[in-house]
């Protein structure tokens, strides 16, 4: 859901203060944990607010957490109407609507579930880019990467059974979530890709439009709540400071120091966090096959993001949001 670097060069960005004295490994211990736990606090945020309601909140305090960091490095907005409409598009495919689907997946599915369903978010991702990023050439090894990962699908499903008591609208809407993203990272990188402005300001504004997406339709779905109770609303807040503004950050930092493709594995890490809270936490059952399942998906969608090795480097392609070359799956 990050100062400004050359449209030409690659990733350029400061870190956030005081991060640097923690070394990168265990910042991305700290973002998978954020990640992974975002699925528990979804599902504890709709236990007292409709599934809108959280997602409203959960970008109006990532927005929050983003403005600040925006005013700390004293980073400027983008410019141009162009850049605008793009990022309009951005916010829907990649925070309002996939937010808003998980948000209405978890009040019929348990948080593991939707946890899992968010790690196929790699094997979309790679279906899609053969049709729409020409330099994305399929390979035998991605290819079967794709083809284990729909087979970690279908057993987490559990089709041999018929999909017997599964909830199929609340697996729905979390696997479509994850198509949202998917699809929104290959228009991210097809038009946002050397606007000249920086990561930060690109996803605060892109989170900041989404917000006001929400804050139009929410209103004309839902009503306010009667009561107030503080557990689902510290969950809501925790969700957006945390798992939708601070998470930003650390991604972008462990991007910056390390890069964007050991950055992306905190992706397989989510769901194995996200399956232990809910398990833990939420005393939510498992069957044999959700895990063994997602350890399939997770083979497959690690080897969906193999890349060929050419004899000739050529320079890296400009930096995006998240940077969209390799994005987390974010929940």
């Amino acid at each position: 859901m990050s100062p400004a670097a050359p449209p030409s060069s690659p990733l350029v960005l400061s870190s956030p203060p005081g991060s640097r004295l923690l070394d990168w490994r265990v910042r991305f211990g700290v973002l998978a944990l954020i990640w992974g736990f975002s699925f528990l606090l979804i599902k504890v945020g709709t236990e007292g607010f409709a599934p809108f309601q959280v997602t409203f909140g959960r970008l109006l305090f990532g927005t929050a957490v983003l403005a600040v960091a925006l005013v700390v490095k004293r980073d400027r907005l983008p410019r141009g109407a162009r850049v605008w409409g793009h990022l309009t598009v951005a916010a829907f495919l990649l925070n309002a609507l996939p937010f808003s689907l998980f948000a209405y997946a978890e009040l019929t599915i348990p948080s593991t579930l939707a946890g899992i369903c968010n790690a196929t978010t790699p094997l979309w991702g790679m279906l899609l880019s053969l049709v729409a990023l020409s330099e994305d050439r399929p390979t035998r090894v991605r290819a079967a990467g794709l083809g284990i990962g729909f087979v970690g699908v279908l057993t987490v499903l559990g089709a041999w059974q018929g999909f017997s008591g599964l909830d199929v609208t609340g697996t729905s809407l979390a696997l479509l979530a994850s198509f949202s993203y998917a699809v929104g990272w290959i228009y991210v990188r097809r038009t946002l890709t050397g606007t000249g402005a920086s990561n930060l300001s690109l996803a605060g504004s892109q989170v900041g439009l989404a917000t006001l997406q929400l804050a139009v339709v929410t209103p004309l779905f839902t009503s306010m709540p009667e009561s107030v109770e503080l557990v689902p609303l510290l969950a809501v807040i925790a969700l957006g400071a945390l798992g939708t503004g601070y998470a930003m950050l650390l991604q972008y930092n462990v991007v910056a120091e390390v890069g964007p493709t050991t950055a992306a594995m905190v992706t397989y890490f989510i769901p194995v966090i996200a399956t232990a809270a809910g398990v833990a936490v939420l005393n939510e059952q498992l069957t044999w096959n959700t895990p063994v399942g997602a350890l399939v998906v997770l083979a497959g969608a690690a080897l969906t993001q193999t890349r060929t090795r050419h004899r000739r480097p050529t320079p890296p392609p400009a930096a995006t949001p998240l940077d969209a070359r390799q994005p987390a799956a974010r929940p």
